[in-house]
């Protein structure tokens, strides 16, 4: 299987298992979740939160794929993956979702239109 790695700066920032960091992380790279973040994640790549992770807090990113727990909003401009093993707690805006079967949503979820590279979505005034 090919591995596609579109992020902007082939950087991959990893939260490995059993590391806490409090507070908001601001990258171009992709992150990689398997311990916990308590704040805000804002990046231009994708982000993943293993099945040990945990994301409490606002995510803004291109795509993502989760597999552990996450509570807050999170917007998404392109694709998000909600695995078998993730439980989420807020409210979604994304362009595209994918749910498998055993996934956990409690929120509302938005797919009304696009959303920027920072996944804030597009007003109507923008689309044109």
């Amino acid at each position: 299987m090919a591995k596609n790695n579109n992020n902007e700066t082939g950087v991959i920032n990893l939260i490995g298992p059993g590391t806490e960091i409090t507070g908001d992380i601001k990258c171009n790279g992709d992150v990689r979740i398997d311990g916990i973040l308590k704040g805000n994640l804002t990046t231009r790549g994708k982000v993943v939160i293993g099945e040990t992770g945990m994301a409490n807090g606002e995510v803004i990113c291109k795509n993502a794929d989760i597999s552990g727990k996450m509570e807050g909003k999170i917007t998404i401009s392109e694709l998000l993956s909600l695995k078998p093993t993730s439980v989420i707690t807020g409210d979604i805006i994304t362009s595209r979702l994918a749910i498998e079967p055993g996934a956990k949503f409690t929120g509302s979820c938005n797919m009304s239109g696009t959303a920027n590279s920072f996944g804030e979505p597009v007003k109507d005034a923008e689309k044109k």
